[in-house]
């Protein structure tokens, strides 16, 4: 199956809808971003991977923060309300992996650093790329070159 959401009517563009909502919201792109390459790895979305990865370079971010994400607790590039951002999208993305899925600690972490709109915005930011990994790997969808048209 090619491209899931363009087969079901209006998809694409609810799921863009919901997107620039979240741009809105005052979190910094790259945060987004970097939550978004994190999640991506994490359930093995190469479209994804490949797609944050070459939106975080387009940003003008060192390769360095890109390459280092899978292990942002060990690396020295990131601040600490990136660190918040990149804890809750880990725990958000593993809910089945423990019995307290988002662990009070990783939330009041996030919400020390972002206000209840931007809190509100990282949770549907990686509820969306979960979605999205989810139906990328289901259907065994190829990253690649093609990526670059919707960066």
């Amino acid at each position: 199956m090619k491209k899931p959401f363009m087969l079901l009517p209006g998809a694409f563009d609810a799921m863009r809808a919901l997107h620039g909502s979240i741009m809105k919201a005052g979190v910094p792109r790259a945060t987004l971003e970097l939550t978004n390459l994190r999640a991506s790895q994490i359930n093995g979305c190469g479209v994804c991977v490949d797609m944050h990865a070459r939106a975080l370079k387009k940003l003008g971010e060192d390769d360095a923060r890109i390459f280092a994400v899978s292990a942002w607790r060990d690396a020295p590039y990131y601040s600490e309300s990136e660190r918040a951002a990149l804890a809750l999208a880990e725990a958000a993305s593993r809910l089945s992996d423990r019995t307290d899925p988002v662990p009070d600690d990783v939330w009041k972490e996030a919400a020390r650093h972002y206000d209840e709109t931007a809190l509100a915005a990282l949770v549907a930011s990686i509820g969306v790329i979960n979605l999205w990994n989810r139906v990328n790997v289901s259907t065994r969808q190829i990253g690649g070159d093609w990526v670059k048209n919707y960066i």
